[in-house]
């Protein structure tokens, strides 16, 4: 996003909490401001004068011991941010939000319109979905235009987290087993573009789903073995293996005060699948996806020039 901004001419400011954080935003031709999400008198100081606001800031964690600090972070974070950017009289701010706030039930291709579940599979979707309310209302409140964004799960060069875990494990040849799935997924430069269509097209008010493929675990990695000319032997196993190992290890882990790689929520969040509709992006803020077999070509690329797989 920032190097986008900045390609793009804008001048740009960006909060960054520590030392290094301040250089890479100077490397990159943005003026860093140094401080801390919940530093009110920075965060105006640095919105003043600014035509938009892009809150891309948040926790995105599982199996966390505590979620306090993260729920602190997307919940009164985000709403701070609105209110400094009323307080700094900034017009508009695009929230980073996130597909799971839509809250859909098991098998629905979830779309801004369906009615949430009632019910949250882990810590991260409750505070993403509370941080989401928040800055609606706050918005309302302030007479600040807030426009979301709810990317699905975010991949490409860059990102070596969460779903890119999988692909670069299918890659090096490390993933032996696994539980099909059904996800979505969007490229980065995707999601960056939605951000700044947002900004000048979004309806005040209103959530943009970003979300440019829908796939299984298995589909994923037979495509990204085809595209990037390897192929690995995976096994996949039932899902109620997941949810056995996930008890296991987390509740260990948890006696042992630890955060643990596997836990119960994460295999809740597996189980249930994720597909997201990301047409009213295309239709209403006019993104247009890359195709799947191209970013995936490019992020397997990326992967091994940065040594991650063989």
């Amino acid at each position: 996003m920032l190097r986008r901004l900045v390609a793009d001419g804008r001048e740009v400011r960006a909060l960054a909490r520590t030392p290094e954080g301040q250089r890479l935003v100077g490397s990159l031709g943005a003026e860093a401001v140094a401080g801390d999400l919940f530093d009110a008198d920075v965060l105006v100081r640095g919105m003043a004068g600014s035509r938009a606001v892009f809150h891309v800031a948040g926790v995105n964690a599982m199996c966390l011991p505590d979620p306090a600090a993260m729920l602190r972070a997307n919940v009164d974070g985000a709403a701070g941010v609105v209110r400094a950017a009323a307080a700094a009289g900034v017009p508009r701010v695009v929230h980073t939000s996130s597909a799971v706030t839509m809250g859909e039930p098991a098998g629905v291709v979830a779309t801004e319109a369906t009615p949430h579940r009632g019910s949250y599979l882990s810590a991260y979707e409750r505070s993403k979905h509370l941080g989401e309310q928040a800055v609606l209302e706050e918005g309302r409140r302030c007479g600040v235009e807030v426009v979301c964004v709810n990317p699905s799960s975010v991949q490409g060069p860059g990102r070596t987290g969460g779903t890119a875990r999988l692909l670069i494990g299918y890659l090096s040849g490390r993933l032996r087993w696994t539980v099909d799935a059904t996800f979505s997924l969007v490229f980065v430069d995707d999601c960056t573009r939605a951000h700044l269509l947002a900004a000048e097209r979004g309806v005040p008010g209103e959530r943009y789903l970003v979300s440019g493929a829908t796939l299984t675990v298995r589909e994923a990695v037979a495509l990204l073995g085809r595209v990037a000319g390897v192929g690995r032997r995976v096994r996949f196993l039932p899902a109620w293996t997941a949810s056995a190992a996930a008890a296991l290890v987390g509740g260990a882990y948890r006696a042992a005060g630890r955060q643990a790689p596997v836990c119960r929520e994460m295999a809740r969040v597996l189980r249930h699948g994720a597909a997201y509709d990301g047409s009213r992006a295309t239709r209403e803020l006019g993104l247009a996806y890359t195709p799947l077999e191209e970013w995936l070509r490019t992020t397997a690329a990326w992967y091994r020039a940065e040594g991650l797989v063989g």
